[in-house]
């Protein structure tokens, strides 16, 4: 069996320091699965880089075929089959949201040309770096002979703490939740919805009340990181990683048929009437390794208003850097 290539940026970051120990240990592809590792830092940050490989050497992870390093997306995207894009500038003090929007565009401009140049046809490329739904849509439109339905963007950890904050309020084991809905962009913006998800055999709907939703649990799980951040001093790291590793298994084609999942996912052609060029969680089903986006769960009105205001925040967004859509 070949290795599975995998490229990481920004693996020296909170989450992708995280993610390369899950990767390494046959985190997506299971332990009989080996694994080859691309790392993409920084030049300046070579030494440490090194540093992490060796880490990485002295686990003696039995899927751990092979490790590279560097800075060059072009030459670390070469043949690979999938790409975490972790690295992001982080906003800096006075910094405005468009300036990042901006200093953040330039990096996944190019990495969305190096995929395009580098990588096998087939890549699955999963967009973890913030603000994650408007980079990966960057990163697409620099790619043109890959895709736009092999690129996705980050929701699943904001679905993994819906199902939390769920759980916690019922009583519940987290795992008799099923999945949440989460619409819109990974931001404050975001929408938990909990119209289809069952706790036990029961409707989550039969177990709290639209009242609770609306005033505690959006608001908690759209709090959640940065409540992380007061209380630990960082931003969610492990979390946020094992979350990654989680949707690039739902990418390729790990989870059974027809399974739920929410993917921030390019929205040409949706059925919810979601403006047609942005990168947006849908309520997703799987099928391999594809995904589509189920057109039957349309949320409440209340919730439906909710959704709105996080696609006109990404359409914001996507106007600010429209010059880098090539």
């Amino acid at each position: 069996m070949d290795a599975i290539r995998c490229a990481v940026t920004g693996c020296l970051g909170n989450v992708g320091y995280n993610l390369v120990f899950f990767l390494a240990s046959g985190g997506v592809f299971g332990p009989h699965q080996k694994i080859s590792l691309n790392l993409l830092e920084i030049p300046d940050l070579a030494p440490q880089l090194e540093g992490l490989k060796m880490e990485l050497e002295d686990c003696a992870f039995p899927a751990l075929h092979e490790i590279r390093v560097g800075s060059d997306p072009f030459d670390l995207f070469g043949d690979i089959d999938c790409a975490f894009l972790v690295g992001a500038r982080p906003r800096g003090p006075g910094m405005e949201r468009k300036e990042l929007l901006q200093a953040n565009g330039v990096i996944f401009q190019r990495q969305g040309q190096a995929l395009d140049r580098s990588a096998k046809k087939r890549v699955r490329v999963l967009v973890v770096g913030n603000p994650c739904n408007t980079n990966c849509l960057i990163a697409l439109h620099n790619a043109k002979t890959i895709s736009p339905d092999q690129f996705a963007a980050l929701t699943r950890l904001d679905e993994f703490r819906a199902r939390a904050v769920l759980a916690k309020k019922t009583g519940a084991d987290v795992s008799d939740v099923s999945p949440v809905v989460i619409w819109g962009n990974h931001s404050s913006t975001l929408v938990p919805d909990i119209q289809h998800t069952m706790i036990g055999k029961k409707a989550a709907l039969s177990c709290v009340d639209e009242a609770w939703i609306l005033s505690t649990m959006l608001p908690s799980v759209r709090k959640r990181g940065a409540e992380i951040i007061k209380l630990r001093g960082k931003s969610s790291s492990a979390s946020a990683a094992f979350a990654a590793v989680s949707a690039m298994a739902v990418m390729t084609g790990q989870l059974e048929e027809n399974s739920l999942v929410s993917m921030p996912v390019f929205s040409k052609g949706n059925p919810y009437g979601i403006d047609p060029n942005l990168v947006f969680s849908f309520p997703c089903r799987t099928h391999g390794d594809r995904l589509t986006i189920d057109p039957s769960m349309r949320p409440s009105d209340a919730l439906w208003k909710e959704v709105l205001v996080s696609e006109k925040e990404l359409i914001e967004e996507r106007d600010a850097v429209r010059h880098l859509l090539v």
